[in-house]
């Protein structure tokens, strides 16, 4: 009897423990879906509960060690996670931060629904962050690694744009991780960041502006395209090469109609040479397989067909 009472116990307690066993690998995997290979943790964001022009608006994700970020998401019907597709983040400017109202970046600026016209199968993620010094930076860059993490991207079409306040996140942004991106461009600003991870990373980078921006001015932006040649030419490139790499855009009264330079600077969301530079034309080709200390390939040609303005060539 004793000995039955024993055999009794040992068979409780084994199926007690596989119960616990495969209830914990349950409530692991609870909050996480496949995605084409990629896995998304949805415990971590906050899904937003309005719509705006296609956009959810107000998702917030919950990073560890960022706080808590605000973002409006477009999301292509089409997506299913079957097959990668492009990833755009927007930065805006002054007056779209999310203390300044929940989705008013939708609202005044149309960066995020021309770029829709260049690829239907583009992910656009336009973040409402409080700042443009390094919390937003590093909130951005946060964002950019959990898309990359969450969804089926194509990391080889990983663009980010920044205007007037977002433009000075994002050179903080490229700073901080410039591999993350294949191209960036940069509205009406001036450049915050160190540029020698740009130059290191060789991720291409279009600088336009209003040549008396009222708020920046040129000189400031003109100036740092002149630094970042000069890191190209100590690398050994070629004129032609450091073209493809940077260009430079000041635009004359004319562009603006002789209206204000620097808000203004929103019709670039409707040049289609600017926009299609960012989206269209750049071609990456990896060389070989060497990988250097920013973790990118070496030796990375990019190439872009279109339209250079003469202002934008490295002398």
């Amino acid at each position: 009897m004793k000995r039955t009472a024993i055999i009794i116990a040992i068979v409780c307690l084994s199926v007690l423990f596989m119960f616990s066993l495969f209830g914990c690998q349950r409530k692991e995997s609870s909050g996480k879906e496949e995605k084409g290979g990629n896995t998304a943790d949805n415990s971590s964001v906050t899904a937003g509960t309005q719509t705006y022009r296609g956009f959810s608006v107000d998702n917030v994700y919950h990073s560890e060690n960022n706080g808590d970020i605000h973002f409006n998401l477009y999301l292509p019907e089409s997506y299913d996670g079957s097959k990668p597709y492009a990833l755009y983040i927007y930065l805006c400017g002054y007056g779209g931060y999310y203390f300044q109202g929940v989705g008013i970046n939708l609202r005044q600026e149309n960066f995020v629904y021309e770029a829709q016209k260049y690829n239907s199968e583009m992910i656009i993620v336009a973040p409402q962050l409080n700042d443009w010094g390094n919390t937003s930076a590093n909130q951005a860059i946060a964002l950019t690694e959990y898309f990359l993490s969450a969804y089926n991207i194509d990391e080889n079409k990983v663009y980010m744009n920044g205007y007037s306040g977002g433009g000075e996140t994002l050179s903080l942004v490229v700073e901080k991780k410039p591999e993350l991106y294949t191209a960036v461009l940069h509205v009406a600003s001036v450049w915050d960041g160190a540029l020698q991870p740009l130059a290191e990373s060789r991720t291409p980078v279009y600088f336009v502006i209003g040549e008396s921006d009222e708020y920046y001015g040129s000189s400031r932006i003109s100036a740092t395209y002149r630094q970042l040649c000069e890191l190209y030419k100590a690398q050994g490139l070629t004129e032609e090469q450091i073209n493809d790499l940077a260009v430079l855009d000041v635009k004359t009264a004319e562009y603006f109609n002789g209206g204000n330079q620097h808000g203004g600077a929103g019709k670039v969301a409707f040049d289609e040479n600017i926009m299609g530079w960012l989206f269209k034309s750049l071609i990456r080709r990896r060389k070989n397989e060497k990988i250097n200390h920013f973790g990118i390939y070496d030796d990375i040609v990019i190439m872009y067909v279109g339209r250079l303005h003469e202002q934008s060539k490295c002398k």
